[in-house]
């Protein structure tokens, strides 16, 4: 029974040995061997594309004149101030705060607005959609009006190995892929931090791009910040398939058990071959 415990032990000690999860593949932002380093404190300098909007997208429209001005003031919120609060924990529930209340680009890149009719915002910037739509106003408006345009906020997705999988809403104009992980609860210890796989939707159609989070030079890529509609697709180790811990203790304690198990089989075994 001895031979067979040390067997045992030592095949447990091999298996706990490749079980654990090691801190090289779950911490973030590392100088890797092979990539050139980048040390702390250094300016990273990098360059946003601006967004172009798409089919499906939601975007916030306020249009003001003079007279609007003059009479609410400058600081125009209307009810936005006092809507804050329940925005914000409709956003944090993954709920669309702007779908009842902005306008959405149609599959053929137009938004609706009232008195205007319809204008083709599809593959303009924000900006580009604000001259648009202040153009057309001028037709229907003789004093000068103001004009404010925003994105309805960044949807994406989180999908797989995080603590909070599902679908949000960020009340902001740009976010990175470390803020939105972060929002949505984390990585689990089992997933695979270098192959984040982000589905992003371009005009011309959708690709498919795989991210390393382990890897330093992600600030500088193009995939550092997300855009609206990405979607983040994290997939286990294969430390999930052998069902072993994500850490030390969590090994050691399956070790134990096994070898608890291992050794009442055998006695009871033993027991029975004596009778």
């Amino acid at each position: 029974m001895l031979k067979y415990l040390k067997a045992i032990g030592i095949v447990g000690l091999v298996w706990a040995s490749f079980s654990c999860v090691s801190n090289e593949k779950i911490i973030y932002l590392q100088n890797l061997e092979g990539q050139q380093a980048i040390p702390e404190g250094e300016l990273i300098s990098y360059e946003i594309p601006e967004y172009k909007l798409q089919y499906n997208d939601i975007v916030d429209i306020n249009i003001q004149t003079v007279d609007d001005l003059l009479k609410n003031g400058f600081n125009t919120g209307n009810t936005n101030q006092v809507n804050a609060q329940g925005m914000n924990l409709m956003a944090q529930s993954g709920g669309d705060i702007y779908y009842m209340t902005g306008y959405t680009v149609d599959k053929n890149g137009n938004i609706r607005l009232p008195i205007i009719g319809e204008v083709q915002v599809k593959d303009k910037t924000i900006e580009e959609a604000r001259e648009e739509i202040e153009k057309r106003l001028k037709s229907f408006v003789v004093t000068e009006v103001y004009v404010k345009v925003k994105l309805g906020g960044i949807r994406y997705s989180a999908l797989g190995e995080f603590r909070r999988p599902g679908k949000f809403v960020v009340l902001q104009d740009r976010m990175t892929i470390l803020e939105a992980i972060a929002n949505s609860g984390d990585l689990t210890n089992i997933a695979k931090r270098d192959e984040i796989l982000l589905i992003r939707q371009y005009p011309e159609g959708t690709r498919l791009h795989r991210i390393n989070l382990n890897d330093r030079q992600l600030v500088a890529s193009p995939f550092y910040f997300i855009q609206p509609n990405d979607q983040l697709y994290a997939e286990p180790m294969k430390v999930r398939e052998v069902g072993a811990g994500e850490n030390a203790a969590q090994s050691l304690t399956l070790f134990i058990s096994a070898i608890t198990a291992a050794a009442l089989i055998l006695n009871l075994v033993i027991v029975a071959n004596r009778e």
